[in-house]
């Protein structure tokens, strides 16, 4: 799949969230927006899931704009993760898991046994089958965090946008999730996900795009893009890229 804009602006409060902002995006890239905070990048993210209207310019998904595709229709095919998701009812993990199926679902009848299977093996894959009945208001921040992670995957989308999907998860957990979405994108899902944890970004995203001021600063392979010159310039300090693949890290020196 493609998903394209061209010449995005969002204006609030008379100012340019995203000012002329365009990108191309196809299946089987893990794309990596980076950025300082207010750069745009929540913005831009919903932009392209559909979520919030530009001012200017428009989203093409396969050449058609997402304004002329049924609410339902493009939910079939893509997934939006939303920065620091909440629950406010206390139904179970695994129903919350379900929900993600939505789209999908026969509008009367008894949900298919094919997806009872697929909601266990999501909640499998994101270490959570021992909270599977547990209320999700009861779970801790990183809990919740996977939980809405599976509840994004369990549909099996051709899209998937996430904005910061590791935030509040330990080590192990952001790691899993990191090659989980990797893994996505090497089987042929699109993936667009707002980082701020640049080592993961390094070793893990195909392309990395930098945000700045609300603007593309950079837009390419992650191995030529992501340097010390583009960290200076969008997040104004000193660092170095150290390594390459799942070897890379990121550093970053105090000024004086």
């Amino acid at each position: 799949m493609r998903l394209e804009t061209q010449e995005l602006i969002v204006r609030r409060a008379g100012q340019d969230i995203l000012d002329r902002a365009s990108l191309c995006a196809e299946s089987g890239e893990m794309i990596g927006v980076i950025g300082a905070n207010g750069a745009g990048k929540s913005t831009l993210l919903s932009v392209l899931a559909g979520l919030l209207k530009p001012d200017t310019g428009m989203v093409r998904l396969d050449g058609r704009s997402l304004a002329e595709i049924r609410g339902r229709d493009l939910a079939r095919v893509r997934a939006y993760l939303p920065q620091n998701p909440r629950c406010e009812w206390p139904i179970s993990v695994e129903r919350l898991v379900a929900l993600g199926l939505t789209p999908s679902l026969p509008a009367i009848g008894r949900m298919p046994s094919a997806y009872q299977t697929q909601i266990a093996a999501t909640l499998a894959d994101c270490d959570l089958t021992d909270r599977r009945d547990q209320a999700a208001t009861t779970l801790s921040g990183g809990e919740l965090a996977r939980a809405m992670l599976a509840r994004a995957l369990v549909g099996n989308p051709k899209i998937l946008i996430a904005d910061e999907p590791i935030t509040g998860l330990d080590p192990r957990h952001a790691l899993d999730t990191m090659r989980r979405l990797r893994t996505l994108a090497e089987n042929g899902t699109l993936v667009i996900a707002a980082l701020h944890d640049l080592t993961l970004a390094a070793r893990y995203a195909t392309r990395i795009v930098a945000l700045h001021r609300g603007q593309v600063a950079a837009d390419g392979a992650t191995a030529s893009t992501l340097n010390p010159a583009l960290l200076r310039e969008i997040f104004d300090v000193e660092g170095c890229v150290h390594g390459s693949g799942d070897r890379a890290f990121v550093d970053f020196m105090a000024p004086p």
